[in-house]
């Protein structure tokens, strides 16, 4: 066995019982690992903090199995939190901030932490959590203090750091929205053997520990941006430079300053990008870029032409979802396929299904169906009506529609009206229905998404009045402010429209589909 070879085995074996961090520690401690806005870690330092919260953890009566809920912006504390959960076998939950702090505080409670590491600027959130949960034994507040919580730093003050002796690897529980009723935690415990989209990654961006960066554009809380973007570079032994809020501009100042070789951004950021004048785009030298990872939402054609024209053919796109499954492709595979996401990675298999549940003829548009893994298949956390109705025998679908040309390459075309994906975050317009539906004046509400050139999608609710009240200018500021006070920010509806005939099936149930096609009437509505 060569140098080389040994050295990757060492790595894999300290990987699969959650030690990467550990692992470049040893070999590198002044190496920079994280750099934020809030502070900056060397390996060195990541990993002793890492094993003190493991500790102070374990002396609170966290262990194996239970659940660590984190609540907080892209800074060093939330990998720390994410490294010690990894080694000490913990399903770690990290919980969308943008959430209303009802929302937060139900994630805290369902997916039953005992200890919620949170970020001071959400003191409401850690309140409601703290007051709703029955299962919390420790509050732990970084970057300020919080009447519920215990300082995050004094908590590690005085803690031993050095490597635990009974490393046990953790996983992450990350809660997607359904098209009614809470958010579920995706569960599923991790066989300690890389994915296939994983290995297809860690291959395409052949990672160099010592001289490569990675730019992390997305936060942490969502399952691409921490796995993809940040998980996988730092168990690599890369340095990641986090964002606390994407900006385009800041994007490449960043990428030129820190001579940033790997990143992960989505069609919207693209784009944005793409908008920015000539003398801004001209102004930072991005020819360190070697390896860039999309997905979450599929990108315009064109779009993603214009990026490969003026960063290289270094772009690569998965179709994946938080529940398992996923395609891939490469810049140079792309442009003799333009459009298309690839062709299944190894160990996946997919099935386009029509609506009789019968495979639909190559060429023909199909609902993409996964078949899920043997070992470490997906459930919804507490949730088994939920898991049962997810699956279609062995197989699941994300609702999302497609066809297969003649060389197995999958083509989007489209999507269930059940999801809307606006800069690629996830929306589910029942969550919003519920909320309009509680509003005096409303009769009957569907909510889509409707074209918008540089989120993809935007949300627009459809609105049927009670008798006796007239739509109006008045009544739609209204109903725009009743969803500030009761939903976050990304989900509230971009525009109210008013209607008189939403159509319903026979039952009395609205067609979804058919509200969003008045929109797409005369677009292309492939995302």
């Amino acid at each position: 066995m060569t140098d080389v070879e040994a050295r990757a085995a060492a790595l894999q074996e300290a990987a699969a019982v959650g030690l990467s961090v550990a692992f470049h520690a040893a070999e590198a401690p002044d190496r920079p690992a994280v750099q934020s806005a809030f502070g900056d870690r060397t390996f060195g330092a990541l990993n002793a903090n890492a094993n003190r919260l493991v500790r102070v953890l374990r002396e609170a009566g966290v262990g194996s199995g239970d659940g660590v809920a984190l609540l907080c912006r892209n800074r060093p504390e939330f990998c720390e939190t994410h490294s010690a959960a990894l080694r000490m076998g913990a399903r770690m939950t990290p919980i969308n901030w943008h959430l209303m702090p009802d929302e937060v505080a139900y994630i805290v409670d369902d997916c039953e932490a005992k200890v919620l590491v949170v970020d001071a600027a959400f003191a409401e959130a850690a309140s409601a959590s703290a007051e709703a949960s029955s299962h919390l034994r420790l509050v732990l507040s970084v970057g300020g203090e919080l009447d519920c919580a215990t300082p995050y730093d004094d908590a590690l003050e005085g803690v031993e750091g050095a490597d635990i002796s009974d490393p046990q690897l953790g996983f992450g529980m990350l809660y997607t929205s359904g098209t009614t009723g809470r958010p579920k935690g995706v569960f599923r415990k991790p066989t300690g053997t890389p994915s296939p989209l994983l290995l297809e990654v860690r291959d395409s961006a052949a990672f160099n520990a010592e001289t490569d960066v990675a730019l992390v554009t997305g936060p942490l809380y969502h399952a691409a941006p921490l796995s993809l973007n940040y998980a996988i570079p730092v168990g690599a032994g890369l340095g990641c430079v986090l964002m606390d809020k994407w900006d385009a501009a800041e994007t490449l100042r960043l990428i030129s300053e820190k001579r940033v070789t790997h990143s992960h951004l989505v069609a919207t950021m693209f784009h944005r990008l793409l908008q920015l004048p000539e003398e801004v785009k001209t102004r930072y030298d991005v020819s360190s870029l070697r390896w860039i990872l999309h997905g979450a939402a599929p990108t315009p054609a064109h779009v993603k032409q214009a990026m490969i024209e003026w960063w290289g053919p270094i772009l690569w796109e998965y179709y994946a979802a938080t529940e398992g499954g996923s395609y891939y492709i490469g810049s140079e595979e792309w442009l003799t396929k333009p459009g298309s996401v690839g062709r299944p990675v190894e160990g996946t298999e997919a099935r386009l299904l029509g609506e009789d549940g019968e495979d639909v003829a190559q060429g023909e548009a199909g609902t993409v169906y996964f078949r899920a893994p043997d070992e470490g298949r997906f459930s919804y956390f507490k949730a088994p009506e939920k898991t049962d109705s997810a699956y279609r025998g062995d197989y699941y679908t994300m609702g999302d529609m497609g066809y297969l040309d003649e060389e197995g390459y999958l083509f989007l075309t489209g999507r269930s009206a059940e999801t809307i994906i606006a800069g690629g975050v996830n929306i589910y317009p029942q969550e919003i229905d519920d909320v309009l539906n509680q509003h005096q004046a409303v009769y009957e509400v569907c909510t889509v998404g409707v074209p918008n050139d540089e989120w993809g999608e935007s949300v627009a609710s459809v609105i049927e009045v009670h008798p006796g009240v007239e739509p109006s200018e008045e009544l739609r500021s209204e109903l725009l402010a009743f969803c500030e006070d009761n939903l976050p920010a990304y989900k509230r509806p971009r525009q109210i429209d008013f209607a008189t005939d939403l159509p319903r099936m026979p039952t009395g149930k609205i067609q979804r589909h058919k509200v969003r096609a008045r929109y797409w009437e005369g677009r292309d509505s492939t995302i």
